[in-house]
């Protein structure tokens, strides 16, 4: 199906349409690192700039409309998040473009803090937005460690089916479990995921395999916990900022910092995958990407329906 992507980043949620079989026609985003990490690995498809400036009337029809709206607002990892933030209603572009290309479906994710934010009233008002379109809208929290990613990254799935659409969209069922449970492979730990990437300090070629100086201080908090090496790793962040600040997860080895291609590794990105940008903005990149083995979990069940 023709895809249409908002608020791509660097192209994680895209990647995971695009190993399903789909065509990205149109995508977009404000960031230009992104959108130059984008450009370099996916398709020249992209436009960058602010989506709320650009006219629905350039954006081609489609199929799906697709986007991971920005989530800093509605994260829990945000003490600070409230129901004004203006960033909560990004989403708000979305459903404009829903509106004018009218797509056979759409699909929006966030961050599992959206669904308890003002007690679940944000939530359902998103929801109801979404439903007063005139779609079958339904909703459900993946965890990302059962579909293949080695990290442990809840995020809640969005979809909508339009009303006059026969199709119901039934998420995909898991391919990995904690305990092996079901006959299924069990989750992937982080120590297998990077066992194959060589040491960033030995020249290797890795495009992205330098990591940040920033010491190590295992006190339990954001960033300065200690990886269990058997287990899939926490969930990646972007937190900080494009001048530094970034919070990276150490490497299982306690020693450092994870490069930024370990991290893309934890986030299922394959290792040819290069980012544009300084360390700290593929950082953030990274840390602000969908897992495109997510991606495509999500993604391969529109390959159900058939047009009459």
């Amino acid at each position: 199906m023709n895809v249409v992507s908002l608020f791509s980043g660097a192209g994680g949620l895209d990647l995971g349409f695009q190993m399903a079989g789909h065509k990205i026609v149109w995508a977009n985003d404000i960031y230009e690192d992104a959108v130059a990490t984008y450009r370099n690995n996916i398709g020249d498809h992209i436009v960058s700039g602010d989506i709320s400036a650009i006219s629905t009337d350039s954006i081609p029809d489609c199929d799906i409309v697709i986007g991971g709206f920005p989530c800093q607002g509605f994260s829990v990892a945000n003490t600070k998040r409230y129901a004004a933030d203006e960033r909560n209603v990004l989403y708000k572009q979305l459903i404009r473009v829903i509106v004018a290309k009218k797509p056979k479906f759409f699909l929006a994710e966030n961050v599992k803090g959206i669904t308890t934010l003002e007690h679940g009233k944000v939530f359902q008002m998103i929801l109801n937005d979404f439903s007063s379109m005139g779609y079958k809208v339904t909703s459900k929290i993946l965890n990302a460690a059962d579909y293949g990613v080695p990290q442990t990254r809840l995020r809640v799935i969005i979809v909508g089916v339009r009303e006059d659409i026969d199709f119901e969209y039934k998420f995909p069922r898991p391919t990995n479990s904690e305990t092996g449970a079901d006959g299924l492979p069990i989750w992937v730990n982080v120590t297998e995921a990077l066992s194959k990437i060589p040491d960033p300090n030995i020249s290797n070629g890795l495009p992205n395999h330098d990591y940040s100086k920033y010491k190590l201080h295992f006190n339990g908090y954001l960033g300065h916990r200690a990886l269990k090496p058997d287990k899939p790793a926490p969930t990646v962040t972007a937190r900080g900022d494009d001048k530094g600040g970034v919070v990276v997860l150490p490497h299982p080895n306690g020693q450092r910092r994870m490069s930024c291609r370990e991290l893309a590794t934890i986030q299922s990105f394959p290792l040819t995958f290069a980012f544009s940008g300084s360390r700290s903005s593929v950082y953030r990149q990274i840390g602000n990407a969908v897992p495109p083995l997510l991606g495509y979990a999500v993604a391969d069940v529109f390959n159900q329906y058939e047009e009459e």
